[in-house]
């Protein structure tokens, strides 16, 4: 019975460990991917300006004429 109550809490205790882990790897995630956003949306505001700014280029390209 001792055996067992002992074997049951070294079992508890890497639950316990891994949980942390899991908790711990879980938050990291969690800021990669606000990270990740972040930079696509600052990255979709530049190819935005950069579309505008080549829209506004093509109008004052004259037609070609043949």
């Amino acid at each position: 019975m001792e055996n067992e109550l002992t074997a049951l809490e070294s079992k508890l205790a890497q639950l316990i460990q891994f949980n942390g882990q899991l908790r711990a790897e879980n938050q990291q995630l969690r800021q990669d991917l606000a990270h990740a956003l972040s930079s696509n949306r600052q990255y979709s505001e530049k190819m935005d300006k950069a579309k505008a700014r080549l829209e506004k280029l093509l109008v004052t390209l004259p037609e070609n004429q043949t």
